[in-house]
């Protein structure tokens, strides 16, 4: 049997068969504000959310030379976008209050790094993992910088070819490697989604979690990721949709961001094992309800797992075993099933 694609996250397991992780992309949303910051902080954790997660750039090795002096209206007045990018970068006094601020509030945090030197600024936080995005997929330097520190890598695909993804996963390796389906259309339309490029890179890199890195103004994509398999999931919030900054209109405000989580629960909860069982809610419907019964009736009887919830079908009279199978007949009627008129 193949090992399941699982990768430890600080305290949890993200991958098959685990709960999925959910991150709260802040990225710049805070404007350069540590109390905005704390803020959407405060409203992932309300919703449930795993992990936030903050962007880290070293604005000079960043910014093309040729784009430092265009001046450009900001909330602040006036400025150079070199000016602008410093003022919306938290430095060392900011993320460690955000380190401290994340521990208090027990939710784990991470940055996506830009740069090298980013990374190395960033060692000296003890955050479970980093995040790759999409812009620097193809800077396999920087993809193998975030690699060496040992820490798990989460890497979006957003404006990449096939052919570019295939390289950067092989350029890392895929041990301790994350892998996020994305478009990097902001906001993105739901027709450019592309959703069953998960199927994709999950039968591709079996062995590699595979997730979903939405920039949609909806939710329902989302919830259509984590049904279609998404064992992560990351969505850019914000307390006002309305307010300044690229990423905000792309973004979930912190009451879509609780009904998001609670429906990726739920969704969790309803895919079940693939087993076929007849649960115990729905015993009086089908003894009410059904005019013809099959032969194995007389051994339907309540058979509480761990569940608490599904009932044994058994046409010997034998209680079944704890793989939903009847012993001695693989859970097979032995005689021939007839049609039903009447029930659902």
């Amino acid at each position: 049997m193949n090992e399941r694609a699982v990768v430890r996250i600080g305290e949890r397991l993200v991958g098959d068969g685990q709960p999925v992780y959910v991150v709260a992309e802040i990225g710049i949303n805070h404007n350069g504000s540590l109390d905005v910051a704390k803020k959407l902080i405060d409203g992932a954790v309300l919703a449930g959310c795993d992990a936030v997660k903050f962007q880290k750039r070293t604005p000079e090795l960043c910014v093309p030379k040729d784009q430092w002096y265009i001046e450009r209206d900001t909330p602040w007045g006036r400025m150079t976008y070199i000016d602008y990018r410093h003022k919306v970068e938290f430095g060392a006094r900011e993320y460690g209050e955000i380190d401290r601020y994340c521990k208090e509030r027990h939710i784990d945090w991470f940055v996506s790094c830009w740069d090298e030197e980013s990374v190395d600024f960033m060692e000296r936080f003890d955050t479970p993992c980093y995040k790759a995005a999409s812009a620097s997929l193809t800077d396999h330097e920087l993809l193998r910088k975030m690699k060496s520190t040992g820490k798990p890598l989460i890497m979006s695909t957003g404006m990449s070819t096939m052919q570019e993804i295939e390289k950067s996963i092989a350029a890392v390796g895929e041990k301790g490697l994350l892998v996020a389906h994305s478009t990097s259309t902001y906001p993105c339309p739901v027709e450019a989604l592309n959703l069953r490029m998960i199927g994709t890179l999950k039968a591709l890199y079996p062995h590699v979690p595979i997730g979903y890195s939405g920039h949609e103004t909806g939710l329902s994509p989302t919830w259509a990721a984590v049904a279609m398999g998404a064992t992560f999931v990351e969505r850019h919030i914000t307390l006002d949709r309305a307010m300044w900054g690229t990423d905000q209109a792309a973004s979930v405000e912190i009451v879509g961001l609780v009904k998001l989580v609670a429906n990726i629960r739920d969704i969790e909860r309803s895919l079940g094992d693939g087993i076929k069982r007849v649960h115990e809610g729905e015993l009086a419907a089908r003894k009410k309800l059904r005019r013809v019964h099959g032969e194995e009736e007389s051994g339907v009887h309540a058979s509480v797992g761990a569940d608490n919830a599904s009932v044994a079908v058994n046409g010997n009279g034998h209680a079944k075993g704890a793989n939903g199978h009847a012993n001695g007949t693989n859970g097979h009627a032995n005689g021939r099933r007839r049609a039903l008129t009447n029930g659902a």
